[in-house]
């Protein structure tokens, strides 16, 4: 029995997938080849084609190093009280 169409994987070309990322085709199949977007070379002649759930995952991915570099930034420029908190606990 085949699979259902909403069930099968959505392929987009490394021309959409560069334009929704805006980058260059040439980043989008480096990203391929780093593993952090799922491909595969479909069809005759061999063209490639990103699997659409992946580049879903790369912006959650991309998404959290973001949060995470700005959370780091903001740790940078805390002041003491800030961080350990304003109230004075050692004999007042």
């Amino acid at each position: 029995m085949a699979e259902s169409p909403a069930s099968a994987p959505r392929f987009l070309a490394p021309a959409q997938v560069a334009e929704l990322l805006s980058i260059g085709v040439d980043e989008v199949i480096s990203l391929v080849h780093d593993g952090r977007l799922r491909g595969s070379q479909l069809g005759s002649p061999a063209r490639w084609r990103v699997e659409e759930s992946s580049l879903q995952g790369y912006l959650a991915e991309q998404s959290e190093t973001a949060r995470r570099m700005a959370l780091w930034r903001q740790s940078q420029t805390a002041s003491f009280p800030e961080v350990w908190g304003t109230s004075s606990a050692h004999g007042a």
